[in-house]
């Protein structure tokens, strides 16, 4: 008896089914792009049995695919972590840990220069869910030490800090609490795992003492651009990353494959880019530091900044690219005197050419923003002296030109 015969498939299904793909080994700078929903299986068995969570298998796009897999292992190690999860920006890597590691009736300590979204998804979405918020002062370990209750479950840390940029005593808060068997995560945007290694603060390799969770919005200095929202959250401890993980996966968290695309192609680039920002940064707030408008200069790198001698301690030592020491990102804020008024201050804003009034940072254009730190704080400030906060982001134009524009725009705005 012969076999029915199979009739050839019609060029529509020939289309989409047709045999051909590649066998020849290919590489090039750049990892593939894949992008998927669906992902095939070989068979039923393997239906049943491949699993997701240890990246040993692919099972639906969600979860991940090559691409995003290997942004997570790059973001890993760039952080000194072991496990990564993608998020679809820096607010929602927080927004995850702070799901993952509290339920109703735990309470979360937060610093209180914390980055104001941050602070108002604790006050918000935690706080409908049974979740008590208290701040600590965070130049001041045994003010946190005081805020410390019985159910605290998370404590959060944030170097530098969030508009003010004070430079916490982190070894000392992450003693702290791991001695009190508190879990502790840090927003670790600024130093982009380039400035200090967040899970080794002794820098030893020893990795005795580090946080358990780092929040990364590679928004900022992994994409460069200004032109990608995304983020990470990365851990060393595995039960600590299994509880992400469930976390991340029942709130149905993915990231376009393209997106990926783009921070793959800027992570290369990105110490270059950084500790250019750094220098222009340093050099401007130098600068301002000299004007008289200007009763404060906030940098941690610079004497007498809040926190410079964390800061010293933890990303000093020795110099890198542009004879600096340390690292300090390309972010510094300065303080207007009291006797300027608000018209003014929003004048000298306005009237900068290259600096561009927006909110983010790390990208190529530098950016300004004018804050009124008394209505983002709960407690009274101890670190800044009178006046209204200007935060400044500086990008990669010449620091010659951006000096110019600031002289002419504090010239116009204070005489």
């Amino acid at each position: 008896m012969t076999e029915p015969r199979t009739p050839a498939p019609s060029a529509l299904t020939d289309l989409i089914h047709h045999p051909y793909a590649p066998t020849a080994p290919f590489s090039a700078p750049q990892p593939g792009v894949f992008k998927a929903s669906s992902i095939f299986f070989p068979n039923v068995q393997a239906m049943r049995s491949w699993d997701w969570k240890d990246k040993s298998a692919f099972t639906y796009g969600l979860h991940g695919t090559p691409t995003a897999y290997i942004l997570e292992e790059r973001i890993a190690a760039l952080e000194g972590g072991k496990h990564c999860l993608l998020v679809t920006s820096g607010l929602a890597a927080i927004s995850v840990v702070g799901l993952a590691m509290l339920r109703a009736g735990d309470h979360v300590l937060l610093p209180d220069n914390v980055y104001g979204p941050s602070k108002g998804f604790a006050e918000s979405e935690l706080a409908r869910y049974g979740v008590s918020v208290g701040y600590y002062q965070p130049l001041n370990v045994a003010h946190c030490a005081s805020q410390i209750q019985p159910n605290t479950r998370l404590v959060w840390l944030e170097a530098a800090g969030s508009v003010s940029m004070e430079f916490p005593d982190l070894r000392a808060l992450v003693q702290l609490c791991r001695d009190k068997g508190i879990p502790t995560a840090i927003d670790n945007t600024w130093g982009a795992g380039l400035a200090f290694n967040v899970f080794d603060l002794d820098g030893d390799g020893s990795h005795r003492l580090g946080v358990d969770i780092s929040a990364h919005a590679l928004t900022k200095y992994p994409s460069g651009g200004g032109d990608v929202l995304m983020g990470s959250i990365t851990s060393r401890d595995p039960a600590i990353h299994r509880r992400l993980q469930a976390t991340h996966m029942h709130m149905g968290l993915g990231v376009g494959v393209n997106d990926v695309e783009t921070i793959l192609r800027s992570l290369p680039s990105m110490s270059l880019r950084y500790y250019a920002h750094d220098a222009a940064a340093r050099q401007l707030a130098s600068f301002m530091a000299q004007q008289t408008a200007v009763v404060q200069v906030l940098h941690p790198a610079l004497e007498g900044s809040p926190g410079h001698a964390y800061w010293k301690a933890q990303c000093g030592g020795k110099n890198g690219p542009h004879g600096l020491e340390g690292a300090a990102a390309g972010l510094f804020s300065v303080v207007i005197d009291p006797r300027y008024t608000q018209q003014q201050i929003d004048l000298f804003c306005e009237s900068l050419r290259w600096f561009k009034l927006a909110y983010s940072w790390g990208g190529p254009i530098s950016l300004v923003v004018p804050y009124k730190i008394g209505s983002m704080r709960s407690l009274p400030e101890e670190s800044l002296k009178p006046g209204t906060v200007v935060r400044f982001s500086i990008g990669l134009e010449d620091a010659a030109d951006l000096q110019a524009d600031l002289a002419q725009a504090l010239q116009k705005a204070f005489g």
